[in-house]
């Protein structure tokens, strides 16, 4: 696992700038020349409460499993003796049947070192990176928190590291993917490196890509346009399982979602890559284009196959596949005469397991994983993500609906009372705290809207034929809307119970940080603000030093005053 050794025997210079950074029980020592970002301390325990509740049920299945081939092998019947309990692990201590985890990109060794010290059931950790530098701190880090028997340095390319453990006896049971931007190129690897069944956990930090600011770049990156919409965050999480799921069919494998989540500035999502020629054929319809109005932004999607059961066949459970007809939209738009874009594909199938973020809650609830330092926000989290509807994808945001309409916003919980008493259902997304995810179609939301704006007029002068506020507004409501009655169901358990659910900005300059730094007092300052005006700065220091050597021509130049100097960044503020 070592890299060109041989041309690198000389010794890295030790920084006297040493840092202590520490981080529940693990200790970190670094001299700022390795990258560490503290807002991540959420990603990395939400990270250590899944691949507990994964390892926990991976063990319940291999017990399954030997258990049932067992049976198999002395005829027994499938209703005998229920199945033992599985064995009970503790965190910190080497298994020989437990996890073999793979951290391709570890810096510091900050996140291994916490799966060691906090993870139950684990044979091995690979950290892995490919700056020497890193390694050496690995190393370091790894001595220090006393860690050395579950926890091995690598020194290699990540994508080739993974190549190399395609063999059955060095795959890994669980893949952590947290690139500096977009970690498309280690997604091929991942997937041949994984056992059956494996976990697979990927941090995507290039939001702007991601939500529709680079369409292009987006489509090169992960194989997907996106829309600029206002449920962006939720179609950052689908474009990347898109992606992601494309690399595992090659393979005749797919993944299940156990929890994709938008948070800060990243996403962050947890999914289990299966082995399945026959499951395969059904990712067709787990994709769909997504198209947009250019003028009142509704949304429509269209599956890119479809499924139905075989009367001809035998098997009642076996399905028969199709490609649906278009496209699912008219040239112009139903509700404002617009066009469209058309995006895509994404992922249009659930994000989570319920099952899984129920058990996941439960243990960060009641179990070890309550003392961990973003306790907290994680209940808060997945108490949302545990209320979202499962199938129904992206969302709207009543701010957006009115201002089409130019009409005052409807408050939330009236919007919501409206619809349950309409008979349809409704949630919050956990990507924004404004999101309206409903079952109801379009139609209803405006004529929804059609029903305030009796209450709230538009002005007249507003009403500008070719707009989408007068080509919506002048159709009639269909019926009356209840707005006053506040639904039982319109203020969901989470906002009851005033849980941590949409988090604020953690820390000033809070983002994905800059490369190879720790993003901790100074460090933290953006290279934005320290490079501002910078070539403007370095022409003054060089005028204030004098004229060069050699004869130089006189010139008349007019005297300085403070309008001609330089403005200087304004650092101070920029620290607050």
């Amino acid at each position: 696992m070592e890299i060109d050794e041989e041309k690198h025997q000389e010794t890295i210079p030790k920084n006297p700038n040493e840092n202590i950074i520490r981080e529940r029980h693990a200790e970190i020592v670094s001299g700022g020349n390795v990258f560490y970002n503290p807002v991540q301390e959420f990603n990395r325990d939400l990270s250590i409460a899944v691949l507990n509740v994964y390892q926990q049920r991976l063990t319940k299945e291999r017990c399954e499993k030997a258990l049932k081939k067992q049976r198999k092998q002395v005829n027994e019947p499938e209703a005998t003796p229920p199945i033992d309990t599985p064995p009970t692990y503790v965190a910190g201590t080497q298994y020989a049947d437990g996890l073999r985890i793979l951290e391709a990109l570890a810096a510091t060794g900050l996140r291994s070192i916490r799966y060691a010290q906090e993870i139950a059931g684990v044979r091995q950790i690979v950290a892995n990176d490919l700056s020497r530098q890193a390694v050496q701190s690995i190393n370091a880090n790894v001595q220090h928190n006393k860690v050395e028997p579950l926890i091995e340095a690598s020194h290699a390319d990540a994508m080739t590291l993974m190549y190399l453990s395609t063999a059955q006896e060095k795959r890994f049971d669980a893949v952590d993917l947290d690139p500096y931007g977009c970690p498309n190129r280690f997604l091929d690897g991942a997937m041949q490196c994984l056992v059956d069944g494996g976990l697979l956990l990927v941090t995507a930090t290039d939001m702007a890509v991601l939500a529709g600011n680079a369409p292009e770049a987006c489509y090169v990156k992960y194989g997907s346009v996106p829309l600029r919409m206002k449920c962006c965050h939720e179609m950052a999480l689908r474009i990347l399982l898109h992606c992601i799921e494309s690399h595992a069919n090659r393979y005749g494998k797919y993944i299940e979602p156990l929890l994709s989540v938008s948070a800060d500035f990243y996403v962050r999502i947890f999914v289990r890559v299966h082995v399945g020629q026959a499951q395969c054929k059904l990712s067709m319809s787990k994709q769909s284009w997504l198209y947009q109005c250019t003028g009142c932004d509704t949304y429509t999607l269209q599956p890119l196959g479809i499924t139905k059961p075989n009367p001809t066949a035998g098997n009642p459970q076996q399905l028969k596949y199709g490609i649906p007809t278009g496209p699912a939209v008219n040239t112009q738009c139903e509700h404002c005469g617009h066009r469209h874009h058309l995006g895509g594909p994404i992922w249009s199938a659930p994000l989570h397991n319920p099952d899984f973020v129920k058990d996941l809650l439960q243990a960060v609830q009641e179990t070890h994983l309550s003392e961990l330092g973003t306790q907290r926000r994680i209940v808060g989290v997945l108490s949302v993500v545990q209320e979202e509807l499962p199938d129904v994808p992206l969302y709207y945001t009543p701010d957006k609906l009115c201002s089409v309409l130019k009409l005052e916003i409807v408050p939330m919980l009236k919007f919501r009372s409206a619809l349950l008493h309409a008979g349809y259902r409704v949630s919050y997304s956990h990507a924004s705290k404004n999101s309206l995810k409903t079952d109801a179609p379009p139609s209803v939301l405006w004529d929804i809207l059609r029903c305030w704006s009796k209450r709230h007029p538009v002005r007249p002068e507003r009403m500008i034929p070719g707009t989408p506020l007068q080509a919506i507004l002048s159709k009639a409501c269909t019926r009356d809307y209840e707005f006053d009655e506040l639904h039982a169901a319109a203020n969901p358990k989470s906002r009851r119970s005033a849980l941590s659910r949409f988090q604020t900005n953690p820390a000033p300059h809070w983002g994905p940080g800059t490369r190879a730094t720790i993003m901790i007092g100074e460090n933290k300052l953006p290279k934005s603000y320290r490079n501002q005006n910078k070539k403007q700065r370095h022409k003054t220091s060089q005028e204030a030093a004098g004229p060069q050597e050699g004869p130089v021509e006189a010139e008349e130049e007019e005297p300085e005053t403070e309008a001609h100097l330089p403005k200087q960044p304004k650092l101070e503020a920029a620290t607050a």
